[in-house]
């Protein structure tokens, strides 16, 4: 006879519902007595409200679980999108319905737009755009309140579009449930069950949508909240290296700053601020002058950077672009600062940079070329008063007798001069009448700073005391530099050696009137002593050196004769009395003709080729003659 124990078998081995009636028709069929039915009837009622309260807890402990997972899934929040499909999943499987989807609002346009989709499988369905207010999901997303549908394409609590009955239609979807995802009292989406039957939804079937709705809500919104976070990490990580790179660029600038200051304290000059420059910035660097020409380079060791070319029309234009901005300027790889002091131009720096150059560092080019300016006004400055006081002394020394040598020469000391030492007196000029200028001035006081001389300009022309005994190279050594300079031909005549304060005005006179000569006999742009001048300096000269002009004209023959005891220099005398004429001379010699042409050919490798040209065929004949006087008086001296 069945008893009420098997109905607690049965609900231990989790029995179907159908073998719940088993014990009952086993004691009908036995023949049990009618209170005997109606006791086993009753323990049948109580052992389905058992298994009824189990398979509720059973429904609850999955739904914890699931509600458990999804508060982990939030808590490693790593990808949004795997989380939303996790709580879309979950109601499908928790509320055993055939599609579950979860729709967003889009603030842009105004709308609801399908997110993800879990069973679905109408392409129509998955693209679905819901306006405000329409259909099921519409009038959830519009009210912020769950609504749920027995049978949705029926209801007429919805307001139906074409395009919302098309997508249900195409899916097959019948039941739906719908609840509101918010964040705080907005609601930003919804989440929807849906069955493809009737099928009602219960209470406790909406308490756990709205609770995964709450979850998704929460997992869209900590990923905003990610991202905000990430973006503002990032803002935060350049605004820092911003930060970092100024705070670099200003400490670099003040570093700069100061070692410049301590170039200019301790009486640096432009070489030191290069140096400095390239230690701080890190490239190669390129000093020029108002004229284009290198002052100095600098170079870090282990830079790439070569150095920039000091000419050219790139450079050029840069230094003129430079000048008119007021600030450095970038052509190609290189960066140009004009060197200024107010309206005048004195040069450039032209920079290499080994690697990029920031705003705050062309700044720091920008103070090294005012650094410059300032020091070569400096320079210019001493040199110019430097180039008075020498001026003074030569103009003194060239205008007014000297009546206390030994004044003069303490005066020349203090100068770092030594004039009792061999000078050469040079001065230059032009044929156009208009004088040399300021410029000229300025290199002549350059030029014989450089030599520990002294120069002045003086009646249009310059003058130049310089060390030395070469005269005639010297001159010809400042017509070659100074017509560069000026880019025109510029005349140099020299005197010289002169030795004492005293030697130093006739000096003057003597290459003043060298200096005239050559360009009265068409010789401009050149330079010369009076012994270069042949019987014109000889006549220009105050010391009348005789000897000297004969042995500088026919010396090498005179030589020749008195080694060898040849005749050339009679052999001269008769061609040049003869008229240049061979015949007469061999008569007057009393030799052949072919002798005298030997003769005259040694001259020619004596004198060179050209000694029977007419300038120098008239100093010849009056060396020749002044050789013929000296003989009988031993020594002519005029």
């Amino acid at each position: 006879m069945p008893s009420e124990l098997e109905y607690l078998d049965l609900l231990a081995r989790e029995a179907a519902l159908i073998e719940f009636e088993r014990p009952v028709l086993a004691a009908r069929t036995a023949g049990a007595s009618g209170d005997r039915l109606d006791e086993l009837e009753q323990a049948k009622l109580s052992a389905l409200r058992v298994r009824a309260l189990l398979e509720r807890r059973r429904r609850r402990e999955e739904e914890l679980s699931a509600l458990y997972d999804t508060a982990g899934d939030l808590a490693g929040l790593r990808d949004v999108d795997a989380v939303l499909r996790a709580i879309v999943h979950r109601v499908r499987t928790l509320l055993n319905v055939d599609v579950s989807y979860m729709t967003l609002n889009d603030a842009e346009r105004g709308d609801t737009y399908m997110r993800i989709t879990d069973g679905s499988v109408a392409a129509s369905f998955q693209t679905l755009r819901l306006p405000p207010g329409a259909g099921l999901g519409g009038l959830v997303a519009l009210t912020g309140a769950p609504y749920a549908t027995a049978n949705y394409p029926t209801d007429p609590r919805f307001r139906h579009t074409h395009d919302i009955d098309e997508g249900v239609g195409d899916e097959g979807l019948v039941a739906i449930l719908g609840v509101p995802m918010r964040l705080g009292s907005a609601v930003i989406g919804v989440l929807f069950a849906a069955n493809r039957a009737e099928r009602p939804f219960g209470r406790e079937e909406v308490a756990l949508l709205s609770s995964l709705a709450a979850h998704a809500a929460v997992a869209l919104d900590t990923a905003r909240l990610l991202s905000e976070t990430q973006t503002a990490l990032a803002e935060l990580s350049a605004a820092n290296q911003v930060i970092r790179a100024h705070s670099a660029s200003v400490e670099r600038a003040a570093a700069a700053h100061d070692r410049m200051t301590a170039v200019v304290l301790r009486g640096g000059g432009v070489e030191d601020v290069a140096a400095d420059l390239v230690g701080v910035l890190q490239g190669a660097l390129l000093v020029i002058d108002a004229d284009g020409r290198a002052l100095t380079t600098a170079r870090t060791p282990d830079s790439p950077a070569g150095l920039p070319e000091p000419a050219g029309a790139t450079v050029e234009e840069a230094v003129a672009a430079s000048r008119g901005e007021g600030r450095s300027v970038r052509r190609g790889d290189l960066v140009i600062a004009a060197v200024v002091a107010g309206a005048d131009n004195l040069g450039a720096l032209v920079f290499r940079p080994g690697n990029p150059l920031t705003d705050a560092d062309q700044r720091i080019l920008e103070r090294a070329a005012q650094v410059t300016a300032l020091l070569l006004l400096f320079r210019r400055t001493v040199a110019d008063a430097e180039a008075q006081v020498r001026g003074d002394l030569l103009d003194d020394l060239i205008s007014r007798p000297v009546r206390d040598p030994e004044a003069v020469r303490s005066r020349a000391a203090r100068l770092g001069l030594d004039i009792e030492a061999p000078w050469v007196v040079v001065t230059a000029g032009d044929d156009t009448g208009d004088g040399l200028g300021q410029r000229a001035a300025s290199w002549a006081r350059t030029f014989a700073a450089g030599r520990r001389g002294l120069a002045m300009p003086r009646d249009g022309r310059v003058a130049l005391l310089l060390p030395g005994a070469d005269p005639a190279g010297t001159a010809r050594l400042v017509a070659r530099e100074l017509s560069r300079t000026l880019g025109r031909p510029v005349t140099a005549g020299g005197a010289g050696p002169a030795r004492g304060a005293a030697a130093v005005a006739g000096g003057y006179r003597e290459a003043d009137q060298c200096l005239s000569a050559l360009i009265t006999l068409g010789r401009s742009g050149s330079g010369a002593g009076a012994a270069d001048l042949g019987y014109v300096g000889l006549l220009l000269g105050d010391r009348r050196d005789v000897a000297g002009f004969v042995g500088g004209v026919a010396g090498p023959v005179i030589d020749y004769d008195a080694r060898r005891g040849t005749a050339l220099i009679r052999t001269l005398e008769a061609y040049f009395e003869a008229g240049g004429g061979l015949a007469r001379a061999a008569e007057t010699l009393h030799v052949h003709v072919n002798t005298v042409t030997q003769r005259l050919d040694r001259v020619a490798q004596l004198l060179g080729e050209d000694w029977q040209s007419p300038d120098r065929a008239l100093d010849l004949q009056l060396a020749l003659r002044l050789h013929r006087l000296r003989g009988p008086l031993g020594d002519a001296t005029t």
